[in-house]
């Protein structure tokens, strides 16, 4: 039996498309994008050619993105730039519970700095309430940051009506769309905010680079100084080759945007479905939205289980991710978990599986009656 990968969310492989259009810029075609000649007239080209790719996946003008090392990057330069270049209109910012580490701790340091932050709560599904936005934002508020899909239970937040409240107060809007570019439509036009993260690995391209809409008219403090590449707020000479490459991958995920998300949400639902079958619902809970979810995602609770020994069960077999760590002293589980409310005794059993482009049903199949079997002999030695 080979080994079947369900942990996507955690990292994609790169798409043998996107290596072979990384491929020149690693050889021939190693010129540096400032130079003047010839070498660097055809690394500018491509970077240039694919800002153009990144922007029609998001539906923006070209200008609008800039190159990054990854989502987190992407992710400090919108929050910290956008609050030291208006902190003198305000100094509140808001984001939610479920937020990734690469925003609630940017936000958490800006606590120090003088900032006031609200945490907005999320129900049981993990989802925001834009009403808790509306009361909790005021004439002092000058970001708002909630991610587009939750890395853990793919709960999608409603950001076109965040965004809304937030332009109604004079505050930008900012999310963090690392997950669910490349298996979602995710249209700047049509979600309205004005920053927007895009990390690279999460959608077959390589590691190490990302990107960041900057909706045109707003400007940030830039974080590094040194040339002024990258409109100005991200000095160093570009990554010619991976940004080729997540330029590809997203000229791959745009055109085949609709089927790659049939076969997620099928794969998705086969395994879902095979679990619940494998041991009913008073044994096993789906976690997040049953709607507005990433078609990809399937976080489940194993009453009584623990995480980590179930992954250890079918480490061999099946790549997963947990939601709860055991130690001696305690568990501990992930925050989202904490702020949804799910009860311990169901949180200690998480697993996130998370299903790619290349999943296939026979996989899924193997994957269920391997984590049914794990989980049994779990129950029985337990």
């Amino acid at each position: 039996m080979s080994f079947i990968y369900l942990d996507y969310n955690a990292t994609t492989p790169v798409a043998p498309e996107v290596t072979a259009a990384m491929l020149p810029y690693l050889s021939e075609h190693f010129g540096n994008p400032s130079s003047p000649h010839l070498y660097g007239a055809r690394a500018k080209q491509a970077v240039e050619a694919a800002r153009a790719q990144v922007s029609a996946l998001l539906d923006c003008q070209p200008q609008e993105i800039i190159f990054t090392s990854g989502g987190t990057e992407s992710n400090n330069t919108a929050i910290q730039g956008i609050a030291m270049a208006y902190r003198d209109r305000g100094t509140h910012i808001i984001t939610s519970a479920v937020e990734h580490p690469a925003v609630i701790e940017v936000c958490r340091w800006l606590e120090t700095q003088g900032f006031r932050l609200t945490v907005l709560p999320v129900d049981s599904t993990g989802r925001v309430n834009p009403d808790d936005l509306a009361r909790a934002i005021t004439p002092d508020t000058i970001l708002v940051t909630v991610m587009h899909a939750n890395n853990e239970v793919g709960t999608l937040q409603p950001i076109a009506e965040l965004t809304e409240i937030a332009h109604r107060h004079g505050a930008w809007m900012h999310t963090d769309a690392a997950q669910s570019i490349g298996k979602i439509p995710v249209r700047v036009s049509e979600l309205g905010v004005d920053l927007l993260s895009v990390a690279g690995h999460k959608l077959y391209a390589p590691k190490g680079i990302g990107a960041l809409y900057i909706r045109k008219g707003v400007h940030l403090q830039k974080l590094m100084f040194g040339a002024s590449h990258e409109r100005n707020l991200r000095p160093g000479t570009e990554n010619v080759p991976s940004i080729v490459g997540l330029g590809q991958a997203c000229h791959i995920a745009g055109h085949d945007l609709a089927h790659h998300t049939v076969h997620l949400q099928a794969m998705r639902d086969r395994l879902q479905k095979g679990l619940l079958k494998g041991q009913g619902e008073n044994e096993m809970r789906v976690n997040g939205h049953p709607h507005h979810r990433l078609p990809n995602t399937l976080s489940v609770s194993f009453r009584g289980i623990r995480a980590n020994d179930l992954l250890e069960e079918i480490g061999m077999h099946v790549a997963a991710s947990a939601g709860a760590a055991c130690h001696a002293d305690g568990v501990s589980v992930s925050t989202v978990l904490q702020a949804m409310g799910v009860p311990l005794e169901w949180a200690m059993g998480t697993v996130r599986f998370s299903v790619g482009r290349a999943t296939t049903p026979v996989e899924i199949d193997q994957a269920t009656a391997i984590v049914i079997e794990a989980v049994c002999q779990l129950r029985s030695t337990g």
